[in-house]
């Protein structure tokens, strides 16, 4: 069906830094505004039955792998759900929002079956990220082995991130949340204030190479005061990642608390602020911080308040959707849509539609098809297809 919940209004210009900035723009990022898209479209269920889907990613032939958020790995052969979860799977915290997260497939998949998972592992009192690497024989996942994970346990089910997105040279990032929300502490402290703690993986994006070593060309790989995986800080909670290979762009869409939820472009080095400048407000009323930006902290490309709590997003490269070549697509869970945000050429956000789903948007990918997937978080969750109509 085509989709007719769109807003008509006048985009707001407001001109933010562009990725080569070394510093950030002093006018505060607003809002963009919601503008209808030439491009008509339906929205196609093709599976239902999911149990709190996280991720998906596609094999090479075209077989899709999906997670789920208590520990199964599920596997689609064309377009048909297997009903027994793919085994070997490592044993997962699914307290709060503690989850099997991200599944990501090795650039160079056909020759070395390896694949990667995201975790939330430990207790309720003492738990962390992981980062998983296992060979897939078709059926079960083979010789797994934790390749990294968050030095510092914590406590809670709170912002374990995370998602994974692999750069040109065969290198990852990995998405860390922060750890809580107040009262959650660590280390005698607010455990939110390790985001700005080089030492600390809490907050961070991490570059690894393919078996969870560190790159020696990483921007903190010689900074005694720094651990040498961070590739940038100052981030709250990453559910949405993904890269430009046009541009070399990486982008992120990070959770606010009270608002203020965040679209980045995202550089080696450089620190997003949180909690030191932030759009968002305390869940319990109040400022976190009075500051929205700061000369050596870089701006977000725009924010959301209300939030719309973004988990999942995509660079659309494909050929199905030619007005939409070009464009980011963000999940939301609150907001339960999909934001089409159209981009200039020096990274600025233009506009944004709004792409009406009805239920919690966890993740939202590009297929091999060209066509746009949507995974839905709910006890039964769907996959849905966004296909041209007309054609």
């Amino acid at each position: 069906m085509l989709n007719r919940s769109i807003l008509g209004i006048t985009c707001l210009g407001i001109a933010i830094a562009s990725c080569s900035s070394p510093t950030v723009s002093t006018v505060p990022p607003v809002p963009e505004a919601v503008a209808a898209s030439p491009q008509g479209f339906r929205q196609t269920t093709v599976l239902t039955g999911l149990a709190r889907p996280w991720s998906m990613a596609w094999l090479p032939d075209s077989t899709m792998l999906i997670t789920e958020k208590t520990g199964q790995l599920r596997v689609v052969r064309n377009g048909k759900l297997d009903p027994n979860a793919i085994a070997g799977v490592p044993e997962v915290m699914s307290t709060g929002q503690g989850a099997l997260m991200d599944v990501s497939i090795h650039p160079r998949f056909a020759q070395n079956r390896l694949i990667y998972l995201t975790y939330s592992h430990g207790t309720p009192d003492s738990n962390r990220t992981r980062l998983a690497r296992a060979t897939f024989d078709g059926k079960a996942l083979r010789d797994l082995k934790v390749i990294f994970e968050v030095t510092q346990a914590k406590s809670g089910g709170q912002h374990f991130g995370s998602r994974i997105v692999w750069l040109p040279d065969n290198t990852m990032l990995v998405a860390i949340g922060d750890g809580g929300n107040p009262p959650v502490e660590l280390e005698g402290d607010l455990i939110r204030k390790q985001a700005q703690n080089l030492r600390s993986r809490l907050g961070k994006i991490v570059r690894l190479n393919d078996d969870g070593s560190i790159p020696r060309d990483n921007p903190f790989a010689t900074n005694p005061n720094a651990d040498s995986a961070i590739w940038s800080y100052g981030h709250r909670n990453i559910q949405g990642l993904t890269f430009d290979s046009n541009t070399k762009r990486v982008w992120s869409t990070e959770h606010g608390a009270s608002g203020g939820d965040e679209l980045n472009l995202v550089e080696a080095g450089k620190n997003y602020g949180w909690p030191i400048v932030t759009y968002s407000q305390e869940y319990f009323g109040g400022e976190i911080s009075q500051e929205r930006s700061r000369p050596g902290f870089v701006s977000p490309k725009t924010y959301w308040t209300p939030a719309t709590a973004p988990s999942g997003l995509t660079f659309y490269t494909g050929d199905r959707f030619p007005a939409w070549r070009g464009n980011l697509f963000a999940g939301g869970l609150v907001s339960q849509d999909v934001r089409r945000i159209e981009l200039d050429q020096a990274g600025n956000v233009k506009s944004q539609q709004s792409i009406k789903i009805g239920q919690r948007v966890r993740d939202v990918r590009q297929g091999p098809d060209g066509l746009l997937y949507v995974l839905t978080d709910a006890s039964n969750g769907r996959l849905i297809r966004l296909e041209p109509t007309g054609s």
